[in-house]
């Protein structure tokens, strides 16, 4: 029988592999933190029609990437390809889109593109959004959450792109002046092309205003110090989607595909969702391709322990200690190596695993109600302890 395999692009992941995961949500929830977001949580499977009228009926991921199905119901379903929709969604939803939100989220997105560096079928994106803000102060903190996490990653040869598309009424002013003049033009024009310009033709150029360059000079100024911020007139991003500020994070260490980061505002999401006008602009960012970036790289905690017994006799007391010490300090990873293997051979396992201390309770211990204290630092101390004792000592690592 033929073994069954893992679908391409969605890959196992391990433990080991998952502690850059955890890693990367300690770091970016601090920050998230310090800009007082709250967390949200959105289903991963949604309406097909969310994404159709966010993304737009012509964008590369309604008609290329999405993963979509019919239920039993024959409702079409997908699994989500991005977390804002899903965000703007569930605030209209809550009947809150009267109000102002500084939101943060992190989890799987799945897209149906080719695999590469750092880019898989099913991935993990961190985001922000904030939701009744105007453009201005908004734009503001978002391009300052975003240059924190380039400081406290220490994202080097990474960059920051910057431009504006214009507000709603720009873009309009835009739209027909475009159409006009590329109907001219139309039989130059190749089947990809035509299609966007009968669809959306503001997919085929992007909207510039010269006016707006003293707002995008106004951030270089604020953050350039920080974080190599780059105006770039060519940056289009998801113009069915966003309307003024856009940016994307880019990395020379992540080859041809190297955007890492992009965001923007995007005015109009809510009320095309059915919603009321509610100013936005978010960002997310790609967890795989990050963790190729930053700096710090498999960091292990250094509360790590392990315990160990000598006999099995033992195991039922070194279980029901574990159990207390646990509940007292769940901040520790405590490592339980009750085997038959030998003491030195668990020894050598609690350093390879990186812990700072291996507790042990030997013949001697089990008799005296103690337990031996075993340092892995470099002056390798060794101490007894009563169980109060050790108890006072795990609450206090």
């Amino acid at each position: 029988m033929d073994k069954i395999s893992s679908i391409r692009g969605m890959p196992d992941v391990f433990e080991s592999d998952t502690n850059y995961l955890a890693e990367l949500n300690e770091v970016l929830s601090k920050i998230f933190l310090s800009h007082n977001l709250n967390e949200v949580n959105t289903p991963i499977l949604e309406q097909t029609e969310l994404f159709v009228r966010s993304t737009g009926v012509t964008s590369d991921i309604v008609n290329k990437e999405i993963y979509s199905f019919n239920d039993r119901n024959e409702q079409s379903l997908s699994l989500r390809p991005e977390g804002t929709a899903g965000v703007v969604r569930s605030i209209i939803q809550k009947k809150l889109d009267n109000a102002e939100h500084k939101l943060w989220y992190q989890g799987p997105m799945f897209r149906y593109e080719r695999p590469q560096k750092g880019r898989f079928r099913q991935f993990n994106q961190a985001g922000v959004e904030l939701l009744g803000f105007e453009e201005g102060s908004s734009d503001l903190e978002i391009i300052s959450i975003v240059c924190d996490i380039f400081i406290e990653l220490e994202l080097e040869d990474s960059v920051l792109k910057i431009n504006h598309l214009g507000d709603k009424d720009t873009k309009e002013k835009f739209l027909l002046e475009l159409l006009k003049y590329m109907k001219s033009y139309k039989g130059d024009l190749n089947d990809n092309d035509t299609e966007k310009l009968n669809k959306n033709p503001l997919r085929l150029l992007d909207s510039k205003d010269v006016d707006l360059k003293e707002f995008l000079d106004k951030i270089q100024s604020i953050f350039g110090k920080y974080v190599e911020i780059e105006l770039d007139s060519s940056l289009v991003r998801g113009l069915d989607y966003y309307t003024g500020l856009v940016f994307e994070a880019v990395s020379s260490n992540l080859g041809a595909q190297d955007s890492f980061l992009g965001g923007g505002r995007y005015d109009g999401l809510s009320k095309d969702l059915g919603g009321k006008e509610m100013p936005a602009i978010g960002f997310a960012i790609g967890l795989e391709r990050l963790n190729l970036i930053k700096k710090h790289k498999n960091i292990k905690s250094n509360k790590v322990i392990s315990f160990v017994t000598t006999s099995s006799k033992m195991n039922a007391l070194a279980f029901k200690i574990a159990q207390l010490l646990r509940s007292h300090n769940y901040d520790i990873r405590l490592e339980t190596n009750f085997t038959d293997a030998s003491l030195k051979a668990k020894l050598r396992k609690a350093s390879k695993l990186g812990a700072k201390f291996v507790f042990i309770m030997g013949e001697e211990e089990f008799e005296s109600d103690t337990i031996t204290v075993k340092s892995f630092d470099e002056d390798g101390y060794q101490v007894n302890m009563s169980f109060d004792e050790i108890l006072d000592f795990y609450k206090d690592i």
